[in-house]
C-alpha cells in the first residue's frame, strides 16, 4: 500500500469501472470495502475518512449484506429461468441427488458441470441448515441453468 490508501482506491474504483448508478453499493460502501481489501484496519480507514471505526463498522456491515442481496436475486433469477428445476424432499439421502439432477438434465438436454461428489457438495453448501449431514431435512429446489449452474433453493412448503 502506497503512503496514501485514499489514492489508491480512487484509482482501483476507477480502473474497475465502478460506477454508483449502476451498484448497488454507494461510492463510500465500495471505499471502504477497496480499503478492507488492500489489507487496511477499519481504524485506519475511519481516519482516511475522517469518521469513526464504528461508522466505518457499520459502512462495511451493509456493503456486505447489500453484496449478498445481490448474490441471493441473481440466484434467484437464474434458478427461476432454469430449464431444469427439481424439488428433493425432506427425508432424501444426499447421496441420491445427483443422479435425480442429472436424470432431469438428461431430459432436457442440459450439461452439468459437475461430478457427483462436487454437485453433492453445492447442494449441501448452498442449502445450509436444509441439509444436516447426509439428510436433506427441508425441500429444496435445485435449478440448473443453460450453462450448467446449479442453483440451490429451498421450496416452499405447501
Amino acid at each position: 500500500m502506497s503512503d496514501d490508501p485514499t489514492l489508491n482506491v480512487a484509482a482501483l474504483l476507477d480502473r474497475i469501472g465502478f460506477d454508483p448508478e449502476k451498484s448497488i453499493l454507494t461510492r463510500r460502501q465500495a471505499e471502504v470495502l477497496a480499503l478492507r481489501e488492500q489489507g487496511e484496519a477499519q481504524a485506519t480507514i475511519a481516519n482516511l475518512l475522517g469518521t469513526s471505526r464504528a461508522n466505518v463498522s457499520s459502512i462495511e456491515s451493509s456493503a456486505r449484506s447489500n453484496i449478498e442481496k445481490a448474490r441471493e436475486t441473481v440466484a434467484f433469477a437464474e434458478t427461476l429461468r432454469a430449464p431444469v428445476q427439481i424439488t428433493v424432499e425432506a427425508g432424501t439421502d444426499l447421496y441420491d441427488v445427483p443422479a435425480q439432477v442429472y436424470g432431469a438434465c438428461d431430459d432436457a438436454g442440459v450439461k452439468v458441470g459437475h461430478t457427483a461428489p462436487e454437485l453433492m457438495k453445492v447442494v449441501g453448501d448452498e442449502a445450509g441448515d436444509a441439509v444436516t449431514g447426509r439428510q436433506v431435512v427441508k425441500p429444496l429446489l435445485i435449478g440448473v441453468t443453460h450453462e450448467g449452474v446449479v442453483r440451490v433453493r429451498r421450496a416452499e412448503q405447501s
